[in-house]
């Protein structure tokens, strides 16, 4: 069955400051990544314990909540163990502070609803219509199933938004381009030029690109005196980063993919330390989650 989506609600955004700034919520030490127990059934954000910094609760008024942003991430099978491309992370990196964080930023710093909890949404599930911008996190390990090829097929040319993130190397883009052309066989990537909305939208962000580049938090710790901000994948210095597109036939966006660059750490490490918040959770991650956003629900 076809579906379509309808963005609701949001022509325009007010930027909720005269100037891009905020308050870093600190942390004094990192909490590391690891498996969650409910992987397999976890549906929303807040029901794991955060792993960094403690995430404010908010609520909306009871006429929004049919007409709010939520951030669903989607539950992918990764690739099995020993494949070529098998070393990095896993649907759920960064969950659940990444997605609470932005979704917290998104609703304090402009006049958009959020949902509070976000969402976990498997590709198979019928409620993936409901939200109209998906997020994949390290989508260099995934493999999609069979089934879900022609449901994400059809979510995608009929409205719905995919953004990947955090996946770095010529192999890991290798196996993202290859599943996402079993999907799309006759379509192309093609790399998005700074003149893009992506890049100016909201935010204003200067090139070149890859001052756009946000490594995780420990090479970004560093990078103020080593100025490295890249991963090394496979012996590959991954310095390039690459901001990618897939249209459908009237060139709309169905597709945003943000290979040698990892966003989402930027979202989940906020508090940790307060040379990462400002270079790159404040003054990167977070101005392009909101340009990505805005230009997706508007176009």
């Amino acid at each position: 069955m076809r579906q379509r989506f309808q963005w609701a609600g949001i022509t325009a955004v007010l930027l909720l400051a005269a100037h891009w700034s905020m308050a870093q919520r600190w942390r004094n030490s990192m909490y590391g990544e690891g498996w969650i127990e409910n992987a397999e059934t976890v549906k929303t954000a807040r029901e794991v314990p955060f792993r960094s910094t403690p995430i404010p609760e908010w609520t909306n008024a009871p006429a929004f909540d049919k007409d709010v942003f939520t951030f669903a991430r989607v539950r992918y099978t990764r690739l099995p163990r020993g494949s070529a491309t098998w070393q990095g992370g896993f649907w759920y990196s960064d969950f659940p502070d990444s997605d609470l964080n932005l979704s917290f930023r998104l609703q304090q710093m402009t006049s958009i609803k959020v949902d509070p909890n976000g969402r976990v949404i498997d590709l198979t599930d019928p409620e993936l219509y409901n939200y109209p911008w998906i997020y994949m996190v390290e989508p260099g390990l995934m493999a999609l199933e069979d089934d879900e090829i022609p449901i994400l097929k059809n979510y995608l040319l009929n409205g719905g938004f995919m953004m990947a993130d955090d996946f770095w190397g010529a192999s890991q883009w290798g196996n993202f381009e290859r599943q996402i052309k079993r999907v799309f066989p006759e379509r192309e990537f093609v790399e998005l030029s700074l003149d893009h909305p992506v890049f100016k939208g909201v935010f204003e962000l200067p090139g070149p690109k890859n001052k756009l580049q946000v490594p995780n938090v420990v090479i970004g710790r560093q990078a103020e005196s080593t100025g490295i901000t890249w991963e090394v994948k496979e012996g590959e210095p991954c310095t390039e980063v690459h901001i990618k597109a897939m249209m459908d036939d009237k060139g709309r966006m169905m597709v945003l993919a943000c290979h040698n660059t990892d966003y989402g750490d930027g979202w989940e490490r906020e508090g940790e330390d307060t040379y990462f918040f400002h270079r790159f959770a404040e003054n990167i991650s977070y101005p392009m989650a909101i340009n990505i956003i805005l230009y997706a629900m508007t176009h």
